[in-house]
C-alpha cells in the first residue's frame, strides 16, 4: 500500500515539475515573441546598414575563398612534389635491388 502512495506521490512530483517546464518555456516564448517584435522595428532601421556589411562580409569573404584556395593549392603541389619524390625514392631502391639481384646471379653463375 505504502508503495503505491510512494508511486503516486513519484507521479504527481514529476507532473508538476513537467508543468512548471512547459509554463516557463511559454513565458520564455512569449518574452522571445515580444523581443523578436522589437528586434524587427529595429531590423527594418538596421536593413541598409546590414546590406552595407553584407558587402563588406561578402568581400572579405571572397578575399578568404582566395587565400584558402592558394593554401588548397600549395598543400596539393607540396603533396604532389612529395608523392613523386616517393616515387623516385622506391625507383631507385627498385633498381637497387635489381642491380643486387643480377650481381648476385653472376656471382652464382661464376661460382658454380
Amino acid at each position: 500500500m505504502m508503495m503505491m502512495v510512494m508511486v503516486v506521490v513519484e507521479m504527481v512530483i514529476v507532473l508538476v515539475i513537467v508543468a512548471i517546464v512547459v509554463v516557463v518555456v511559454m513565458v520564455v516564448m512569449m518574452v522571445l515573441a515580444m523581443v523578436l517584435m522589437a528586434v524587427m522595428m529595429v531590423v527594418n532601421i538596421l536593413v541598409v546598414a546590414m546590406l552595407l556589411l553584407m558587402v563588406f562580409v561578402v568581400v572579405v569573404v571572397v578575399m578568404m575563398v582566395k587565400v584558402i584556395v592558394g593554401m588548397v593549392v600549395v598543400t596539393v603541389v607540396v603533396m604532389v612534389v612529395v608523392m613523386i619524390v616517393v616515387l623516385v625514392m622506391v625507383l631507385m631502391v627498385v633498381m637497387v635491388m635489381l642491380v643486387m639481384m643480377v650481381v648476385l646471379v653472376k656471382a652464382i653463375v661464376m661460382l658454380s
